[in-house]
């Protein structure tokens, strides 16, 4: 059923189809009339009937009851049909892995967080990667035959078209898409973090039904997703969104791309790190003072999350320090690209108003009054499960679209 499910897919794919027209307006908008399809989708009552029965009959489509309405009569609701198809979602962080996997609705069925992992450049990495997936579809309450595709995120410059990472597993002689779709023997694609985590948003959190958002992930690095017109910004090679590797200070302190002064330098979680190890060496006093200064430790960002999330003083101190030169960059983001919504997100964002008020606070004072009053300002509603279901809802967007 599944090959017939993906031939029928790719078929409708193939050329500009009513059909898939009504996929993606499920898709948009959920449950839906045929008169809201036949608007939706630009046609006429029949056409979209037609294409909507041929959806029912390829068994991507049911009926889901009739709307309650008072007056007239009471209309059929259909939409997607949830068991026509499964994904799963990949998103790896510095020291940790993330999976979850979805209906063909994109609702999440179950997810795994924090699974020790170190995500570096190396074949063991990989390997090990391709090792805690497989284990974590074969603990899936369905079949591996029923997940129709994989979305790994990954962090930086990622060109999705052609499934290629350019700074992660660099040493692999095709393109991770493709080995990955070998270790793991399904249909795999890859996508950049930030965007992932944009897309969910757009689709199921804060911004959804907007149509011009900036998403900010602040992590160990910075960067953006960008949705213009109600639809993902790539560039030409999907590159976009390298809003930390951007030069704005004239600090001397090398980047981890290789350039000087980038703004994740100053803004970032490695950029908190340093500082605080910095102020603790100094001599100021800190709940991490042990670690770094008797276990000779390196902090972890999950250590300086904790010690905020404890009202740790110099942490706290310090994150606002970093939030205050965020919000001044993200007051030139805000009058580029106008947008209705910025939304803050990435693991930083659990900081909470200890973040954002500072980040507030420097978009308003350093951007164009007439642009910061267009401009929502908040932080990410999915928050840590923003990475797992952007991954989940890229693999069924890319499946539909390509």
């Amino acid at each position: 059923m599944k090959s017939d499910l993906l031939k029928y897919i790719r078929k409708i794919n193939s050329k500009p189809s009513a059909q898939r027209r009504l996929l993606e307006q499920f898709v948009s908008n959920g449950a839906s009339t045929i008169p809201e399809m036949s608007k939706g989708i630009g046609v006429s009552l029949p056409t979209a009937t037609t294409a909507l029965n041929d959806l029912i009959k390829a068994g991507l489509v049911r009926e889901v009851g009739k709307r309650d309405n008072s007056s007239g009569r009471i209309p059929m609701e259909y939409d997607l049909v949830p068991t026509a198809g499964y994904f799963v979602g990949v998103n790896p962080e510095m020291d940790c892995l993330a999976l979850a996997a979805s209906d063909f609705c994109g609702n999440l069925i179950t997810e795994k967080t924090r699974i020790p992992y170190i995500y570096e450049n190396t074949p063991e990495s990989l390997e090990k990667l391709s090792a805690i997936v497989n284990d974590f579809i074969a603990g899936l309450p369905f079949g591996k035959e029923e997940i129709l595709q994989v979305c790994v995120n990954v962090a930086e410059r990622v060109n999705p078209f052609e499934g290629r990472a350019y700074n992660m597993y660099t040493f692999l002689d095709k393109s991770l898409a493709e080995a990955l779709t070998g270790l793991i023997q399904l249909p795999v694609c890859i996508e950049n973090d930030t965007r992932s985590m944009a897309f969910a948003e757009f689709c199921k959190g804060c911004c959804k039904g907007l149509k011009d958002v900036i998403f900010v992930n602040i992590c160990w690095g910075l960067g953006i997703g960008i949705i213009i017109d109600g639809k993902l910004y790539y560039g030409k090679s999907g590159y976009s969104g390298e809003f930390g590797h951007m030069t704005a200070y004239n600090n001397n302190i090398i980047c981890h791309c290789g350039k000087i002064g980038c703004i994740e330098t100053e803004v970032s979680g490695r950029a908190l790190k340093r500082k605080l190890t910095q102020k603790i060496l100094e001599g100021k006093v800190s709940i991490l003072s042990d670690k770094v200064l008797n276990k000779k430790e390196e902090l972890s960002l999950h250590d300086i999350l904790d010690a905020i999330a404890k009202e740790d003083v110099l942490s706290v101190a310090t994150l606002q320090q970093i939030a205050d030169e965020l919000g001044k960059q993200l007051a030139g983001i805000i009058n580029i690209f106008n947008p209705e919504m910025l939304v803050v997100g990435g693991e930083m964002s659990a900081t909470g108003d200890y973040l954002t008020l500072p980040v507030n606070m420097g978009i308003k004072k350093y951007s164009l009054n007439i642009m910061n009053e267009d401009s929502q300002i908040v932080t990410s509603e999915l928050k840590g499960l923003a990475g797992i279901t952007g991954a989940c809802l890229m693999a069924r967007h890319r499946l539909l679209n390509d």
